[in-house]
């Protein structure tokens, strides 16, 4: 898709993301390499810049009454929606997801929206039985102030429409910096906002080359009263370390190592249909998809077997390209690490059924891979491969699959795959993360709380539990009645 063809928005988009005279750095293809255009290079300065033009818009915007809030949100996804072509074409040149999988992202951060924008209406507080004649006790759902939300290269715009939602519903407003792999689908997103009629400075954007520079600005700015991040375990420590000095409320979505668990009384159809989806969506680069896939010894050659065929039928490519169902990785950085892991894995005794070496040649590919015969003490099981492999290992039993699927710090998402309604509770309820995947490959919905226990994170995104992320209970006691 060459500039001359790109539609107007994109144009537009890209007019926005360089003003005349700012610092900026090259946005690349990752699929091609080649440089899609340029963004803004904004600095520490210009984060604490944008978190006071924050603070000015907060007391406006958290006084609007919830209806006139949420008519403003639904401008907002109208837009979003009637650009959801371009918005998913930016998104794929950007990032490299298949054209499809970005619309279909598009549409399920939109999702949020809408949901957000009808919560707002019922941020409802309460009347608490008195304690004693005269007086009345209650509680009311403030929001906490500016937010600063750091969003993954992963699901650029997805995760910037589950950040930005609840906090704009509860009256906060938001600092948004994106990650410099994937910063157009932001400014894309903000450029809507604006001409939805979002009162200037409710959401601010800062793109840069430097995130650790300026989340370090964000996390230290006294007036950041809320930050929510999406990212690596490693870096949400730091996050979650630097925001203790202002003990800011934080919410973290962090890696994960999910098990995906077959048991033997599987409908193993059904089990390897949805594995496609929990490990090659988005080229494995989701922090929910199928780390270890967990197979009970007597339907492990079955399910393995129905596992190759269908990855067989996968075409690895340009995201652009309608045949395409898996695109690149991200950057040569994640090629050389799912490399490494693979190569590792055989060296230890995995035998590679299919894939298992990079692609030559332009563009960061992956192909799609198997392994099987390894052990869970393999580094590979250790790790979040954050690529398009899938490696099985063998369980003999029910508390052995438990024990290995909790074997890790981590404690996002998890899959289940059994026709026996005691152990769907019994292992449901044994297994230590937020979220269980029953006979199904995905998790997320707008309806649902999204997050993770252990070292995967804190809080919940989405449902109705999402909004009270972004609010201060205040309680009001109020004597001298009875006079």
């Amino acid at each position: 898709m060459s500039r001359a063809s790109w539609p107007q928005f994109i144009t537009d988009v890209f007019d926005h993301a360089a003003p005349v005279g700012a610092s900026t750095f090259d946005v690349k293809n990752p699929a091609t390499g080649a440089v899609l255009g340029t963004v803004a290079d904004m600095t520490a300065a210009d984060a604490r810049q944008a978190v006071a033009d924050a603070r000015g818009a907060f007391k406006a915007w958290s006084q609007e009454t919830a209806k006139s809030r949420t008519a403003a949100m639904m401008a907002w996804h109208d837009l979003i929606v009637a650009h959801v072509d371009e918005l998913a074409q930016l998104l794929t040149l950007e990032m490299g997801k298949p054209l499809m999988e970005a619309k279909g992202e598009i549409l399920h951060g939109a999702s949020y929206i809408t949901w957000f924008a009808e919560e707002a209406k019922r941020l409802y507080g309460d009347i608490i039985p008195t304690n004693a004649p005269g007086r009345r006790l209650m509680v009311v759902k403030q929001p906490i102030g500016v937010v600063a939300a750091i969003t993954p290269w992963n699901f650029p715009s997805a995760m910037i429409m589950r950040k930005v939602a609840p906090a704009i519903a509860a009256g906060c407003t938001v600092v948004i910096k994106p990650a410099e792999d994937t910063p157009l689908s932001a400014v894309a997103l903000v450029l809507l906002a604006k001409r939805a009629g979002l009162p200037d400075d409710v959401i601010k954007l800062v793109t840069c080359s430097q995130p650790a520079e300026v989340a370090k600005a964000l996390t230290d700015h006294p007036d950041v009263r809320k930050l929510s991040f999406t990212g690596s375990t490693r870096v949400g420590k730091l996050l979650m370390r630097n925001c203790a000095n202002t003990v800011k409320k934080v919410s973290l979505e962090l890696g994960g190592n999910a098990p995906f668990i077959v048991f033997d009384d599987a409908d193993l159809d059904q089990a390897a249909d949805a594995a496609m989806l929990a490990k090659f969506r988005n080229a494995g680069q989701t922090c929910i998809s199928a780390n270890r896939f967990l197979v009970q010894i007597g339907v492990y050659e079955a399910f393995a077997a129905k596992l190759e065929a269908r990855v067989a039928a996968l075409t690895l490519g340009d995201g652009m390209a309608p045949e395409t169902t898996v695109g690149p990785l991200i950057n040569d950085g994640a090629v050389s690490k799912v490399e490494s892991l693979v190569r590792h894995a055989a060296a230890c005794g995995a035998e590679v059924r299919t894939g298992g070496y990079a692609v030559d040649g332009q563009g960061t590919f992956f192909p799609p891979t198997i392994l099987t015969g390894g052990t869970p003490d393999l580094t590979i099981a250790d790790t979040e491969i954050f690529g398009p492999v899938a490696a099985l290992y063998r369980f003999k039993d029910e508390d052995e699959a438990v024990r290995v699927a909790n074997d890790t710090p981590y404690g996002l998402a998890s899959y289940v795959f059994t026709q026996d309604m005691g152990r769907i509770w019994r292992v449901s309820e044994a297994l230590e993360y937020g979220m269980v995947a029953v006979n199904e490959g995905t998790v997320s919905s707008e309806a649902a709380p999204f997050g993770g226990v252990k070292e995967s994170g804190i809080g919940r995104e989405g449902s109705r539990y999402g909004l009270d992320e972004f609010v201060e209970i205040k309680y009001i006691g109020i004597g001298g009645l009875n006079r």
